[in-house]
């Protein structure tokens, strides 16, 4: 029963001590400075520029850049981590070359 009490507190946002679980950091960035012009229309129409992870980096750097967020290179690495496993996927070897591997970067 126990058991049972615990994980129904987790799938509602809340771990065995009660406290909330806080979302990733890339995801809040996100949330927070992107979402209002991109939606994941953007990210899976026909045209899209990402191809692979460097690609991603890329975008999330030009794009945080124009927006004047002055982020760091971790955070347009966790903003790109995040796209990645919520939406683009890309093949796993790509996924772990770090930002200074990234055009540009």
């Amino acid at each position: 029963m126990r058991n049972w009490i615990v994980w129904v507190g987790m799938c509602l946002g809340a771990g065995a001590s009660g406290q909330t679980v806080s979302p990733p950091r890339g995801q809040l960035l996100y949330e927070t400075h992107c979402i209002a012009c991109h939606s994941t229309k953007m990210h899976w129409r026909d045209k899209r520029l990402v191809t692979d992870w460097p690609t991603l980096l890329s975008q999330v750097q030009r794009w945080q850049g124009e927006a004047q967020l002055n982020w760091s290179d971790a955070d347009i690495e966790a903003v790109a981590r995040y796209l990645d496993e919520s939406i683009y996927r890309l093949p796993r070897p790509e996924r772990r070359a770090s930002l200074r591997a990234s055009p540009g970067g």
